[in-house]
């Protein structure tokens, strides 16, 4: 197979690479997204992101003490200037299973979306249908997505900022549909790392401007002001990204998670007892059931 490591890869290459398989097994782990007998589909755009994806997931295979089948599907939606070639080269040298799925969502969104006003929602909710109805033709139970540690802290923000909501995306939920389960196993790796790893890797990149440039959208100014705080404080994103997995509710103030109300001093420990340890017990049980596959992806 083509993913091999380039042959003059360096020391820190390999230490890289091996870095961002672990923590992509390590999230797989911790949040069980792999089980035996899976049928993970990978979605594939062309960006360093999916590809990266692609060959940690590949990776994981070859050494986990389970089995499942990778497929890779891209969604050629008839953009102008789409090198429909590219992917289908770069997969079918892979030798996996892969889907190529043609669509015109292009002049959908043009045609629903006036002039100069960000297409990146409507685009993103045709291109889900999609693939949700291809992962039923497929028989597919599980759908692997390229975000990484930034997108879901960039997506926190951006809830926060414009929807008055605490919500970022989850490493693993249930599809709109409820007919799928949606992972994120590169929930762990940063967005610095991956480029890095990427661009040694000489992955044929297909640019993500084919349908306009829109430099005004919220996101790119999320990622500019992570940036700035990342430069002058190294590790913040990194700790708001941990914040993310270590709430207390009790100290938020949504009515509907925790019973402010009837709280009062008898009931302190009590509340604790709920909001805390059942979680932590819960999620441990679960974690003792794959706790065979985090062995072997670390060896």
């Amino acid at each position: 197979m083509s993913f091999q490591i380039p042959i003059d890869a360096t020391n820190n290459f390999l230490k890289l690479r091996n870095k961002l398989i672990g923590l992509t097994g390590r999230a797989i782990t911790d949040f069980n997204m792999i089980e035996n007998n899976d049928r993970v589909l990978v979605c594939m755009s062309g960006g360093k992101d999916s590809y990266s994806l692609l060959m940690f997931l590949l990776a994981l295979k070859e050494r986990a003490p389970i089995h499942f089948d990778i497929v890779a599907m891209n969604l050629d939606q008839k953009q102008p200037g789409f090198p429909a070639d590219v992917l289908p080269n770069f997969l079918k040298d892979l030798g996996i299973e892969y889907q190529i799925v043609t669509e015109d969502t292009y002049s959908i969104v043009k045609e629903k979306i006036p002039s100069g006003k960000t297409t990146c929602s409507l685009c993103s909710r045709l291109r889900r249908g999609i693939i949700y109805r291809t992962a039923k033709e497929l028989n597919i139970n599980k759908i692997a997505l390229g975000h990484h540690r930034d997108d879901i802290v960039e997506t926190l923000f951006l809830n926060m900022f414009f929807g008055s909501k605490l919500k970022a995306m989850p490493p693993k939920l249930v599809s709109n549909d409820n007919k799928n389960i949606i992972i994120r196993p590169l929930a762990y790796c940063s967005e610095k790392e991956i480029s890095s790893y990427a661009s040694r890797m000489n992955f044929p990149i297909i640019p993500c401007n084919l349908c306009g440039s829109q430099e005004n959208l919220q996101r790119k100014k999320i990622k500019e002001m992570l940036t700035i705080w990342e430069r002058e404080q190294p590790g913040r994103i990194n700790n708001i990204y941990k914040a993310i997995s270590n709430i207390e509710l009790s100290h938020l103030g949504d009515r509907r998670l925790y019973d402010f109300v009837n709280l009062n001093q008898s009931n302190k420990e009590e509340d604790e007892h709920i909001f805390t340890e059942d979680l932590i017990r819960n999620l441990n049980a679960d974690l003792s059931n794959i706790s065979l596959f985090a062995e072997n992806i670390s060896s």
